[in-house]
């Protein structure tokens, strides 16, 4: 499916899941080279740079919300820019950039053609995946914190898995992101040493490096944040088995002389105490319970229950 939106001395073509003649089209039009055609006909594992006379292009993975709660898939977008064009290339639907053409479209509506250039709307296109980076990291750290509030209610049990899965995504999304950093760099550096943009293209330069690198901040912040959380968790998991290993050694240290006092009168061999007494089992009870509140006693002195 091939979009156009027109603006002000060129126009944003942007195709999703294009074919061969759509993309051989293009080609044909913008005048771009045999490679960068050829790039453009499949996704792209890494992230790429290249020119040719006519255009800079870029290959860049964004990280995206998978179908599943906890899932981050990678969404591939090419980036051809000219003198007056921008081509974008996606295999997938992309929603930061359906959102931007729906906004690009409404303005259309009420003003007409947009008063922007090739560099502003660059810009803002960037401006627009980073901004949905932005949300879904948010996102998922909000799930942290829900996790956060579980754990400290103490359901550490539970929340053992949890963390884990969100110190996964934020690990994915630095990685996604460390690895548009030189690429992106060295296209906008091609760009703007190709003077297809006037001087204020250089402030641009700076806003958008800015904008990944607020990103990454951000994600690499989270990460610190679940990573602290998973730790402080495992803590609470060894604390919360020491207390109950604590309660089962003083339970078997209590049964062990009751067991003791069982046996010894249940012998049943001359001369046993109390044998021919007849409130011997009240008696014995009696004494039971005596050094079961001793004990109790003095492991509560002790500190070690209660």
């Amino acid at each position: 499916m091939i979009s156009r939106h027109e603006y002000r001395g060129g126009v944003w073509v942007d195709l999703e899941q294009p074919n061969e003649s759509e993309i051989r089209d293009l080609a044909h039009e913008f005048s771009i080279s045999e490679r960068i055609e050829t790039e453009l006909l499949y996704p792209t594992p890494a992230p790429l740079v290249a020119s040719d006379a006519g255009a800079t292009f870029l290959v860049l993975h964004f990280p995206a919300q998978g179908a599943t709660e906890g899932e981050t898939k990678n969404q591939e977008i090419d980036f051809v820019i000219g003198n007056q064009f921008i081509l974008t290339v996606r295999y997938e639907v992309v929603a930061p950039l359906h959102h931007l053409k729906k906004i690009l479209e409404a303005q259309k509506l009420v003003n007409g053609h947009a008063a922007i250039t090739t560099d502003v709307l660059l810009e803002i296109l960037f401006a627009h995946l980073y901004a949905s980076v932005r949300d879904h990291a948010n996102h998922v750290a909000g799930r942290l914190a829900r996790v956060e509030q579980d754990m400290f209610d103490g359901r550490e049990r539970t929340t053992v898995r949890l963390i884990s899965n969100i110190s996964r995504e934020f690990l994915h999304l630095e990685a996604m992101l460390a690895n548009q950093e030189e690429p992106l760099d060295r296209f906008l550096q091609t760009l703007a040493e190709r003077n297809f943009f006037d001087s204020s293209f250089a402030e641009r330069v700076a806003r958008i490096l800015a904008e990944r690198t607020q990103v990454a901040r951000l994600v690499n912040t989270n990460r610190a944040v679940a990573t602290e959380l998973r730790e402080t968790n495992s803590t609470l998991l060894e604390a919360r088995q020491n207390e109950i290993m604590k309660t089962l050694t003083v339970i078997t240290f209590s049964v062990l002389p009751l067991e003791l006092i069982a046996l010894v009168f249940g012998m049943h061999v001359p001369g046993t105490p109390l044998e021919q007494n007849p409130d011997a089992f009240g008696i014995i009870i009696a004494l039971m319970f005596a050094i079961v509140g001793i004990m109790m006693l003095f492991f509560a002195r002790k500190r070690w229950i209660f």
